[in-house]
């Protein structure tokens, strides 16, 4: 018997939005951090700052052990067991944080001589401190999306970064001092832990107690798909720490700002990435294997709609942007993140989520073990000749030959064809739309004699119009989807004519 359609309910791309806008409440703070910090400090300051959060950044993913992240697995296929898995993920989150604290202040000094960074030194212990606030409360936003709180998650993933940016961007301002940034950050950490743990109490009550059976359950689901993840988090930033460790702190700034993270990608990756895992999981639990399939496809239509044309608009006025974002000091940076920038134009294709629904994790691991050797390869390779261009090309490629073969391993365990895997006419046509517009905008802004800002809203204004025709006159439109990117377009825009 074939399985049940995917219903309009599992297609709809409100839950999304919903989680989407939570992240938008605080997305002008959060972007705006390094921007008021690239001001504050001078470039060797600021290349600290970014060493410092890089290197954070990635041990308190690596260090979650894939606990929080389970919940998404867990929490919809046994409900009434909820409360065991969340404070089983607690503990062990809490006593991975004492673990990474113990790492900073025993391996300060290491890092501070492999880094070249003397004053990296004096800091780590407040990083480890901050690292080991922050794990715990990672489960705040995966709990309330697995029980479909959409709205809730939303507004907890926007009051966190709203509260964590002022936090940071208050201390740094008022003191001009690292120091006091990171004490900053580690309060901020403080206040959301508490929150999260008043909000698991009030949520799941007697029902919190530890489970050692359910542990090893999840465990032995956490820790392969951790391991992959955790190679994952060193594949993206391999090449940051490489290239931090050949030159110094203000050539890395230079880098780290031209691999600027894009913030629409950040708004709209990972709340569409759980969003459908929690709906490709229920359908599988539901004996509806098509209906997993057409979820997927889903997701990658809507997302390339937003990504492919914002990668095409961010090269366009990169010339003007990155000045005018991070001041003239940085315009070194340019090159890079126009490289940068097409690396997003993979971003729709979550096909790691898919392997992660079909719990085949430890087929990540170990794909992403091998991309991270490619990654190292081909950065010490280019780089050597290309300098910085040469390191973000490396990344780009490495990537790219891993996201194809997680495609295809996604697409034996959806049991689809290779026309069933992606929606290819639509990609095609919303890639076509996208590039056309590119040589239209750069064809036009050629000709135009404008100051750098005028400039760039008028070049950016021209390849949204020709974007928007083109999908007029080739009726792709998708309404629901086409509102929400038009809103995230207007907040840009927005938010770009008043930056600092």
């Amino acid at each position: 018997m074939a399985s049940a359609p995917a219903t309009q309910t599992e297609l709809s791309f409100r839950p999304v939005v919903f989680l989407s806008a939570g992240r938008a409440m605080a997305l002008v703070m959060t972007f705006a951090t390094p921007l008021v910090l690239a001001r504050v400090f001078d470039q060797a300051g600021f290349g600290t700052y970014k060493q410092l959060f890089l290197i954070s950044g990635t041990l308190a993913v690596i260090a979650q052990l894939g606990m929080a992240e389970s919940l998404l697995y867990f929490l919809p296929s046994a409900p009434r067991r909820g409360g065991r898995y969340v404070l089983n993920a607690l503990l062990v989150l809490g006593g991975s944080g004492l673990a990474c604290l113990g790492l900073f202040v025993l391996s300060g000094p290491l890092l501070s001589r492999w880094l070249g960074n003397a004053s990296f030194l004096g800091l780590s212990r407040l990083l480890g401190v901050y690292v080991l606030l922050t794990l715990p409360s990672a489960v705040l936003e995966i709990v309330m999306t697995a029980r479909k709180r959409f709205t809730d998650a939303g507004v907890a993933y926007g009051l966190s970064d709203l509260v964590r940016a002022t936090a940071v961007v208050t201390a740094a301002v008022v003191t001009g001092r690292l120091e006091w940034l990171l004490a900053g950050a580690a309060a901020f950490a403080a206040v959301r832990l508490g929150a999260t743990l008043l909000y698991l109490r009030r949520e799941f009550g007697a029902e919190m107690r530890p489970d050692r059976a359910l542990l090893r359950e999840q465990l032995a689901y956490a820790l392969p798909f951790q391991l992959g993840g955790a190679l994952w988090i060193l594949v993206l930033n391999l090449h940051y720490y490489l290239v931090a460790s050949f030159v110094n702190a203000a050539t890395f700034a230079i880098y780290a700002v031209g691999c600027t993270q894009i913030p629409v990608v950040e708004l709209l990756f990972t709340p569409a990435k759980n969003v459908m895992m929690v709906r490709m999981r229920e359908a599988i639990m539901a004996s509806r294997p098509h209906a997993a399939v057409a979820i997927w496809r889903d997701t990658a239509r809507k997302l390339a709609m937003v990504f492919f044309p914002l990668a095409g608009l961010l090269i366009v006025i990169a010339q003007e942007l990155i000045p005018f974002l991070f001041t003239a000091r940085y315009l070194a940076s340019v090159p890079v993140f126009i490289i940068w920038c097409t690396i997003v134009l993979i971003v729709p294709l979550q096909a790691d989520g898919v392997l992660g629904v079909y719990a085949d994790t430890r087929f990540l691991a170990v794909l992403y073990g091998i991309q991270l050797l490619l990654n190292a390869g081909l950065v010490v390779l280019l780089m050597r000749p290309f300098g910085l261009i040469g390191a973000v090309v490396a990344t780009g490629l490495a990537m790219g030959v891993g996201k194809s073969v997680v495609l295809l391993r996604a697409k034996r365990l959806m049991g689809a064809t290779f026309a069933e895997l992606l929606p290819w006419r639509s990609l095609a046509e919303v890639l076509g739309a996208s590039a056309t517009s590119l040589l239209v905008a750069l064809e036009v802004k050629g000709r135009l004699a404008a100051p750098p800002l005028p400039l760039m809203l008028m070049t950016a204004g021209i390849f949204a119009t020709t974007y928007l025709g083109i999908l007029a006159v080739r009726g792709l439109f998708d309404t629901e989807t086409m509102l929400a990117t038009t809103k995230r377009i207007r907040l840009l825009l927005g938010w770009s004519a008043k930056a600092p």
